[in-house]
């Protein structure tokens, strides 16, 4: 098996490389490395400490997008996950950079932070952020998405994208926050969601998540 991601499994970036790769059907190793206390030599395979990275053989990359971009350009035999055409790969790089950068800082660092992780490490909640994660900022990015995916079944070309597996990777992390999607006001993204969380590659990672959160929580 020439393929390692690095990276801890409750990290919505490393679980869109592990979508990803699930849904190519390429087999890899999963070797846990947190933003904190990092061995000295991940940082030769990302300057930056982030995860995830990619050891591919002796090449090696950082940051779960341009890991995939790689992926996806390396394995062009395989059925495409950023689109068919240079119109679907644009959109598709652009929702999954919406879903990364916009919804990820409210998703995973507000709510599921202050949720999930502070109180596993002795430090309080900040309520206030959440909430206004959840009332003032948020609504506006899912009104745009939902718009933007209107009655379709996933966001590009009526086929699972990038785009789809990015923005269910940031609503797992809500839900892991305890969270969830207004079916009423947004119906789309709603079912999209579910019809994402349903797929084999999602099942296969959830459990450990889960179990992960329980241990963190003091509940398992």
């Amino acid at each position: 098996m020439s393929l390692t991601v690095y990276g801890a499994p409750l990290s919505p970036f490393v679980r869109k490389l592990r979508l990803f790769l699930a849904e190519k059907g390429l087999d890899y190793q999963l070797e846990i490395i947190t933003t904190l206390g990092q061995p000295a030599w991940y940082r030769e395979l990302s300057p930056l400490g982030r995860i995830p990275a990619l050891k591919d053989g002796n090449f090696t990359l950082a940051d779960s997008s341009v890991i995939c971009q790689y992926l996806e350009d390396k394995h062009a035999d395989l059925p495409p996950l950023y689109g068919r055409d240079a119109e679907q790969r644009a959109q598709v790089r652009w929702l999954e950079k919406y879903a990364d950068y916009e919804l990820a800082p409210l998703t995973t660092f507000a709510i599921f932070r202050n949720r999930a992780l502070k109180p596993s490490m002795g430090q309080l909640c900040d309520e206030a952020a959440v909430q206004t994660a959840l009332n003032d900022k948020l609504p506006t990015h899912f009104d745009y998405l939902e718009k933007t995916l209107g009655s379709a079944a996933y966001f590009v070309g009526e086929a699972l994208s990038v785009a789809d597996l990015a923005f269910a990777c940031q609503l797992i992390n809500m839900e892991h926050g305890g969270e969830q999607l207004d079916a009423q006001r947004w119906p789309g993204l709603t079912a999209l969601y579910a019809r994402i969380k349903a797929r084999e590659s999602v099942q296969a990672v959830l459990p450990g998540e889960q179990k992960m959160l329980a241990k963190l929580s003091g509940k398992a």
